[in-house]
């Protein structure tokens, strides 16, 4: 392969994952500050990597070069353990558009959008760069079957498959 293409081939990975799912607008008005701190997954669409957790928490601090520490925390009841995750996220764009690149692995980063956040930062609905990912995260371990059955609202009428989604137990 040419080095041109090579190239090109490397950035295309490093960065094609941290678009946006077409007809999916990232919230703007973003406040940082206020969205640190701890977040419970109350709902999600299943894959790998969080595959039979309970007890799932994100937690954002703000590292000192500005990006964003995120620490997830799962429990796998089947094995009796814990699991972390540690990465870091930086906006994609402006800090007010709740757009964000996370990394886990090194300078590999997937989109984290935030297309819903109510006023007073207490539910947030967060997709990936396609629609496989959603996420219902909140500030509190439980929501009202009314914020859930709004969160599948709005996921279903956004295109996004419900049939994989997972209640969190936490």
């Amino acid at each position: 392969m040419k080095p041109f293409a090579l190239l090109t081939t490397l950035l295309l990975l490093l960065t094609g994952c941290t678009g946006l799912p077409k007809g999916i607008e990232p919230v703007t008005g973003f406040d940082q500050d206020r969205y640190l701190g701890t977040w419970y997954e109350i709902a999600r669409l299943d894959h790998s990597f969080e595959r039979g957790l309970s007890r799932v928490t994100a937690e954002y601090t703000l590292n000192g070069d500005g990006s964003i520490k995120v620490i997830n925390r799962g429990y796998n009841a089947e094995k009796s353990e814990w699991k972390e995750a540690r990465g870091r996220a930086k906006f994609v764009g402006d800090s007010d558009v709740g757009h964000l690149k996370v990394s886990f692995f090194g300078p590999f980063y997937a989109s984290y959008v935030v297309f819903e956040l109510d006023d007073d930062y207490s539910t947030a609905y967060i997709t990936g760069y396609n629609r496989n990912y959603l996420w219902l995260m909140s500030r509190t371990p439980e929501v009202s079957e009314e914020v859930l059955e709004a969160f599948k609202a709005r996921a279903a009428a956004e295109g996004f498959e419900l049939g994989e989604l997972i209640v969190v137990k936490q």
